[in-house]
């Protein structure tokens, strides 16, 4: 059964993402991390799906240990520089697969090391699953908060040895993983500055998810900027005030945190590769995230 946290998720899909044409899921499965379409995002919208060139760069697969489990991740960087700005991109609810490395090479192009930790990989793989409520069944909803900040923590470690300055690390985050750019902004005294994607903000506590943005959103160590849309159905703006509220009686980074809300935009607008993209904010969206990085001394 799916909680509320996970049940926003599986609403997001728009009418019509059937994943039942057996010869498309199969053409859409990964063969490599960070490659093809999870088979749960289909159908693919190739007319809008951006395709960032790796030329360039230093950009594909890696691994780095945490609690003796090797964490799988893809990586992209400018080839032949080091002292880099960090990034860590954080996964919408498919896993890493062709856009979150598609906007890792982003950030790489924008002069960052960037980095996408598969933070299912305990749990299991989600290029296996073409049903959303299985996944979350049997995997996302198996998945702790405490890993996840660990996971992330070995990331950072990881882009410290690999040419990042860790003195400049900034997080951003998608659906899924726009919840845990706020948790990580407030678990980390590493991060600079965030930007999270329509993550949720309230939810049920659980043993594995025992706080949430709202909770957490008064001891931030890094500003975050939330970039959400008027017309997502599975986050209500009553809940954006609620946390702006408790934004602005938190630590100085929490009350330099700041909303953007783009009145006629779904959930995951910026999901180029679904029918949820909306070209215009997602665009706005970008630039402002690079101009927040810079401003908070990331970049």
């Amino acid at each position: 059964m799916l909680n509320s946290n996970q049940k926003n998720e599986f609403d997001s899909l728009l009418p019509g993402q059937s994943t039942e044409n057996g010869a498309t899921r199969r053409t859409a499965l990964k063969a490599a991390l960070g490659v093809g379409y999870a088979a749960t995002a289909l159908p693919i919208m190739a007319q809008t799906a951006i395709k960032t060139p790796s030329d360039g760069l230093k950009a594909g697969e890696t691994t780095f240990e945490v609690n003796g489990f090797k964490v799988p991740a893809y990586y992209a960087a400018p080839a032949g520089k080091t002292n880099l700005p960090v990034i860590l991109v954080i996964q919408e609810i498919f896993g890493v697969h062709e856009y979150i490395a598609d906007t890792a090479r982003r950030f790489a192009r924008a002069g960052y090391l960037a980095i996408a930790p598969e933070l299912y990989a305990r749990q299991g793989d989600p290029t296996q699953y073409g049903e959303m409520a299985k996944l979350m069944a049997e995997v996302v909803s198996k998945v702790p908060d405490a890993q996840v900040m660990a996971d992330l923590d070995g990331a950072v470690k990881w882009a410290g040895a690999n040419g990042g300055n860790t003195a400049k690390v900034g997080i951003t985050g998608f659906c899924w993983g726009g919840r845990i750019t706020w948790l990580y902004a407030a678990h980390s005294p590493n991060v600079k500055a965030g930007v999270a994607w329509y993550g949720r903000l309230v939810g049920a506590s659980t043993e594995l998810t025992p706080k949430h943005p709202i909770d957490i959103a008064p001891i931030l160590n890094g500003p975050v900027l939330g970039l959400y849309g008027g017309q997502d159905g599975g986050i209500p703006l009553d809940t954006v005030d609620k946390m702006k509220t408790a934004l602005a009686a938190g630590s100085p980074a929490a009350k330099a945190s700041q909303f953007v809300v783009y009145p006629d935009a779904p959930h995951a607008f910026h999901a180029d590769y679904r029918p949820s993209f909306r070209k215009e904010p997602a665009e706005d969206g970008w630039k402002r995230a690079l101009a927040w990085f810079k401003a908070n001394g990331v970049a």
